[in-house]
């Protein structure tokens, strides 16, 4: 169990990476993949600016938890975070975006984060 609580983590810290990469540097096909399109040349540029480093940040966080402060701290980390899943789910319920993309995505990743946090507060 150790091995697939530290491989998750890793997994959800990189794939947050890769996801504030995105936003940062291919924002519309980000924001369209969200649930809510947005056009980075308009008024929604600095906002997915702010949700690139947003969830870069969580990543790099993420990685340096595991790395120098341990399992636990990762879990209490990700059982806190999985707070923003949750609310993109709002988010793009809210502005009418996809069902599908709002629960399948979103609330999906929630779920994930917290089983990957109970995974790593049972090592």
């Amino acid at each position: 169990m150790t091995v697939t609580a530290y491989t998750l983590a890793v997994v959800l810290d990189l794939f947050c990476v890769f996801l504030g990469y995105r936003f940062l540097f291919r924002a519309a096909p980000s924001a369209a993949a969200y649930g809510v399109p947005a056009d980075p040349a308009g008024d929604a540029g600095a906002y997915l600016t702010v949700k690139g480093l947003r969830d870069g940040t969580f990543g790099l966080v993420g990685l340096a938890l595991l790395a120098f402060a341990g399992a636990r701290a990762e879990a209490w980390f990700m059982l806190c975070v999985a707070l923003v899943p949750l609310g993109d789910t709002l988010i793009v319920l809210r502005h009418g975006g996809p069902k599908a993309v709002a629960f399948g995505i979103h609330c999906a990743t929630a779920v994930v984060v917290l089983i990957g946090a109970g995974l790593l507060f049972a090592v």
